[in-house]
């Protein structure tokens, strides 16, 4: 599959945020991605379905919801209410994974799991037939703007092989401090989706910025 990019709104200007999202749908993104923080999981709070279903008429373009949030299972229903095609919740945020990876496809959103840096990949091995897509964590989760951390590359490799052992249709997808640096060296090893907020929204001409990464990782 061709790399996808999710620009992450939540690097947007929301005073603005129907040119932004119209911006980067004319500069070709494939998703919009939704960072949900709840203030417990991450030290952070950001929106909820109510704001979500409002930006739902704003974009033909995939909803891509990744919910650092506790108790997701509690949640995902109202946000696929709101729109959400592609479901994402952390591996650490509930002991019943499987369970929920189960009734997000039974929902009809794509299913996905999300692992913090310290979670190793190998945790996967048990669920990994249920993951419609795997969202390797490359800054600790809760704001934009972090580092990227170097070992997102091992463990993208790793998950990589894991899916494609496994001969399953499962996404990877990368999150934090994604951009021109490493971006193409993130699709060599596997990523299928990148996520970028800053990089893409703190550009003077987002649009232009997000073509340009798309050369970069097609050429």
């Amino acid at each position: 599959m061709s790399v996808k990019i999710a620009p992450s709104l939540l690097s947007a200007n929301f005073a603005r945020i129907a040119e932004q999202i119209a911006v980067v749908q004319d500069a070709g993104a494939d998703y919009l991605h939704l960072d949900v923080m709840d203030g417990r999981f991450v030290p952070n709070i950001t929106w909820g379905p109510k704001i979500i279903g409002d930006l739902r008429p704003l974009s033909p373009l995939v909803f891509d919801a990744h919910l650092m949030i506790v108790e997701p299972e509690r949640y995902v229903d109202d946000f696929r209410a709101a729109g959400c095609d592609r479901i994402t919740f952390h591996l650490e945020a509930t002991p019943h994974a499987q369970r929920l990876l189960v009734h997000l496809r039974s929902i009809g959103a794509k299913a996905g799991i999300a692992i913090t840096p310290q979670t190793p990949v190998a945790m996967l091995q048990d669920i990994i037939e249920d993951c419609d897509n795997v969202l390797v964590m490359s800054v600790n989760p809760g704001f934009s703007g972090q580092a990227f951390i170097p070992r997102t590359f091992d463990k993208v490799r790793e998950a990589r092989a894991l899916i494609d052992e496994r001969g399953i249709d499962c996404s990877i997808e990368v999150d934090g401090g994604v951009g021109e640096k490493n971006a193409r060296r993130l699709v060599e090893a596997g990523a299928d989706v990148l996520v970028m907020g800053s990089t893409i929204f703190d550009a003077a001409d987002p649009g232009a910025e997000l073509r340009r990464i798309r050369a970069l990782v097609s050429s």
